[in-house]
């Protein structure tokens, strides 16, 4: 009885622990890359953040374009009819008037490699 007592008692703590571990690591949100410094002028990333002069960016990643409640978003981005996967988020970020022109997002980052670090933390936020 002792043994089936001791090995429920360890089965216990070591279930305990796994999910301790896997909540911390869920909780851990991506630190921005370099490249996202311009983009903290305008956007908040946080969880439930309210949005600044640029709409949260917080789950951006596969949702419609121009979809976040409560945002203010240009006539364009809403006729866009887009949906922020990799690929659309490259080319928005590479040439915003390009891309939609009549947006209000003025800041464009030509740099692949910049580009590319910017989608994978905004694609980290969850």
């Amino acid at each position: 009885m002792t043994r089936v007592a001791g090995f429920g008692l360890m089965a216990a703590a070591l279930s305990a622990t796994v999910i301790v571990s896997n909540m911390a690591s869920a909780q851990t949100a991506p630190s921005p890359p370099p490249a996202f410094a311009a983009c903290r002028a305008c956007h908040n990333v946080q969880k439930d953040g309210k949005s600044g002069i640029g709409p949260n960016l917080n789950g951006v990643a596969s949702r419609p374009a121009a979809s976040l409640p409560g945002f203010n978003y240009s006539a364009a981005l809403k006729a866009s009819k887009l949906k922020w996967d990799d690929q659309t988020l490259d080319a928005y970020l590479a040439a915003p008037t390009k891309k939609v022109p009549g947006t209000r997002m003025p800041i464009a980052t030509p740099d692949p490699a910049k580009r590319a670090a910017i989608i994978t933390f905004l694609k980290g936020l969850k």
